[in-house]
């Protein structure tokens, strides 16, 4: 089975970094897509940014130029590194990836259980 497993948050003060990971394992034949959403309460969950198969980014404009996305195709990892944290980048992150899986047609995308990042005071 396909499984992602999120770490790294935690708490912060304004100003501070955070780097959170995804790993993901089972049998996958490839992975495209992955990303990150986070989700505050009392809101739905957003898409923070993604990278694509091919390696083309996307980031909300509340974190364009404080977070960064990368990935490691042969670890199967997708990193968020964000900088600069605001209290309202307050949240549980998740980690979505989109793969191929042997014996099924088109793409199939996966949750991690997610991850909490606080920043305040």
């Amino acid at each position: 089975q396909v499984q992602l497993v999120e770490s790294g948050g935690g708490s912060v003060q304004p100003g501070g970094s955070l780097r959170l990971s995804c790993a993901a394992s089972g049998n996958i034949f490839s992975i495209n897509t992955m990303g990150w959403y986070r989700q505050a309460p009392g809101t739905e969950r957003e898409l923070v940014a993604r990278i694509s198969g091919g390696g083309a980014t996307y980031y909300a404009d509340s974190v364009k130029g404080r977070f960064t996305i990368s990935r490691d195709n042969a670890k199967k990892t997708v990193a968020l590194e964000m900088n600069t944290l605001k209290p309202e980048d307050t949240g549980v992150y998740y980690c979505n990836v989109g793969a191929i899986n042997p014996g099924v047609v088109g793409m199939s995308f996966y949750w991690g259980l997610g991850t909490q990042v606080t920043v305040s005071s």
